[in-house]
């Protein structure tokens, strides 16, 4: 069994792959290197087998999304460690080395990230995990260096290694056992706060998920599904009820659902208002979407430990009113 496993999961990415996999491979001498391709109609597979004939290539036979090809995939890789890579990261000289000591060191660390920096704007943290996610008490994610677009220069201020409440998913190393132990990542989400999902389910199972700002690696983003794609809205906004539905009790989950019924109908006309009728549309996709899915979702509630978001890594106050009413535009003016 391999000590750590970098696997990359590919869906029409050939021209990342024949940017940023040489720095993995570089970068990577103490771990195993997989692609896994979640059955790509560009030429990726071919590239990878013409130019890297000796890498590990898994073939998935359909586009699951994020969720389903990484747990497809890591079914069939035995390690200790995964590290779930976007194929739109370039890596740094010694980025495994001390996220791995941090994790060998205190196993009650299930999963962690490295510092997340912005690949065009290398001062930037970059939108999808900056040095590490936090949750307000309505489940909304923000990040240290990220607050909803607004994104911070890195001066040094978050060069710590710190407890947060959900790790990216653009670069997450995960103990496998753990990630096991909770059967991964729900197929379900397809893409978009599945790792936010999966860090609650091991958070409530008394793990800690950690930032290790030792470690950078720099984002390109969007490679997917960008922000103004419609589809995008949609699975954020369907998602993330999906998440607060398994993961909360039933006091706190009527009083959530409740408050996100009006913030998302707010939303949905901020978005109408702006010109952006489809984004509109993907909000009230996004409801019944879940409506129609509480049959499942009830089977997984039941089979998940219920929490308060009363964790220290939840910001008691509204991520919403700090940001677009106090004008709190950093992380450092929010108050735990």
């Amino acid at each position: 069994m391999d000590k750590v496993a970098v696997v990359i999961l590919n869906w029409n990415g050939r021209a990342f792959l024949e940017k940023f996999l040489p720095s993995v491979i570089t970068h990577s001498s103490s771990a195993s290197i997989v692609v896994a391709d979640n059955n790509s109609t560009d030429d990726s597979v071919d590239f990878l087998k013409k130019n890297y004939p000796a890498l590990r290539i898994i073939e998935i036979a359909e586009n699951g999304g994020y969720s389903k090809g990484y747990n497809i995939a890591l079914r069939q890789i035995e390690a200790e460690y995964y590290v779930l890579l976007n194929s739109d990261i370039e890596v740094s000289p010694q980025w495994l080395e001390p996220v791995l000591r941090l994790m060998d060191k205190d196993t009650s660390i299930a999963a962690c990230q490295p510092k997340l920096l912005d690949y065009n704007n290398r001062e930037l943290f970059e939108y999808a995990g900056g040095a590490g996610g936090y949750l307000d008490w309505l489940g909304y994610p923000f990040c240290r260096g990220r607050l909803f677009n607004t994104l911070e220069k890195d001066h040094g201020q978050y060069d710590d290694n710190h407890e947060i409440f959900w790790a990216t998913g653009a670069c997450m190393f995960v103990r496998a056992s753990d990630f096991h132990a909770v059967d991964g990542l729900d197929d379900d989400f397809f893409a978009h706060l599945e790792e936010i999902d999966l860090c609650w389910r091991l958070k409530s199972r008394g793990k800690k998920i950690y930032c290790c700002s030792e470690s950078k690696v720099y984002h390109v983003g969007g490679g997917t599904l960008n922000k103004i794609n419609p589809r995008k809205t949609y699975l954020n906004f369907r998602n993330s009820l999906y998440m607060l539905y398994k993961n909360l009790t039933p006091g706190r989950l009527f009083l959530l659902i409740s408050a996100r019924l009006v913030l998302d109908g707010v939303a949905g006309i901020k978005f109408l208002l702006e010109g952006s009728g489809k984004h509109t549309l993907a909000v009230i996709k996004a409801h019944f979407s879940f409506y129609g899915a509480l049959g499942s979702l009830r089977k997984k509630r039941k089979a998940n430990i219920l929490s308060d978001l009363d964790f220290k890594e939840v910001y008691k106050g509204s991520i919403v009113l700090d940001y677009f009413l106090k004008k709190k535009t950093s992380f450092d003016r929010l108050k735990f």
